[in-house]
């Protein structure tokens, strides 16, 4: 591991172990069964098609994607750096034989050249300490043709209809209680660790395809986060309706030539 972003890598590991186990609580983080699994299936399915792949997923977490990627066939070893979330996701999925987890670092996997189909990650690219490593890393796991899929957006300012979105929340917060399990992408924690990171000022498309393009990727394609949030406004609160409006996602696909 890079010893200059050691202390920065150890913040994330910490502050991502602590809401391990309430993590799922959060909204935005589970994604439940009925429309909410559906539309990631769909997204998932744009960017990958349709046949069953041997998929590396990055970040898992608590193995929330990793039940998207399992309900639609595939194969998948998912990563995670933090021992308390790949607990959690391995007894969510325990006995499930698609499925391997393992402790690694996302920007340097230290998996072998040319043996995946496919790259998934979500909410990970906005946290890399060290972007052209991590791509370069993803590129090379990935057999010639194999698919990078990126599910992320930019949290660092909130969207001119998410700043009234923000206003309102905190109203809501203050009427009847700030929700406990949410922990924003403006608390203090999560703005600390921001603050240094290389896409501290916010993860865009215009600043993330040049980048993949310099990796060597080929094909990107960038489709809307919007029907994912709009099936997650079917089943969630005011406030949490209003938190599907804060930021500007996207979903980034691309392709290793082969």
């Amino acid at each position: 591991m890079d010893g200059r972003n050691h202390h920065l890598k150890e913040d994330i590991r910490e502050y991502w172990s602590k809401r391990s186990e309430t993590f799922d609580l959060a909204f935005g983080h589970r994604i439940p069964p009925g429309p909410e699994l559906e539309a990631w299936a769909a997204a998932v399915r744009r960017g990958l098609g349709s046949e069953p792949l041997k998929i590396l997923e990055l970040a898992c977490g608590t193995g929330e994607v990793t039940n998207v990627l399992l309900s639609l066939g595939h194969e998948v070893t998912a990563l995670d750096f933090s021992e308390a979330m790949l607990s959690v996701a391995r007894r969510k999925h325990a006995g499930r034989e698609q499925v391997h987890f393992i402790l690694a670092d996302a920007e340097r996997t230290m998996e072998p050249d040319e043996s995946y189909d496919a790259v998934v990650c979500r909410h990970l690219v906005w946290t890399l300490t060290a972007p052209e490593q991590a791509l370069a890393d993803w590129y090379r796991v990935l057999k010639p043709g194999g698919r990078l899929l990126v599910f992320d957006g930019d949290w660092a300012r909130p969207t001119p209809l998410g700043k009234l979105a923000s206003y309102a929340i905190r109203l809501i917060d203050r009427l009847s209680g700030a929700d406990p399990h949410y922990d924003g992408a403006m608390s203090d924690r999560h703005q600390s660790i921001m603050r240094r990171l290389p896409f501290g000022e916010g993860l865009t498309v215009e600043k993330l395809v040049p980048l993949i393009e310099a990796t060597g990727f080929e094909n990107i394609g960038i489709a809307s986060h919007a029907p994912i949030a709009a099936a997650q406004r079917k089943t969630a609160d005011l406030r949490n309706r209003l938190r599907t409006r804060l930021y500007r996602r996207f979903i980034l696909s691309c392709r290793r030539p082969g």
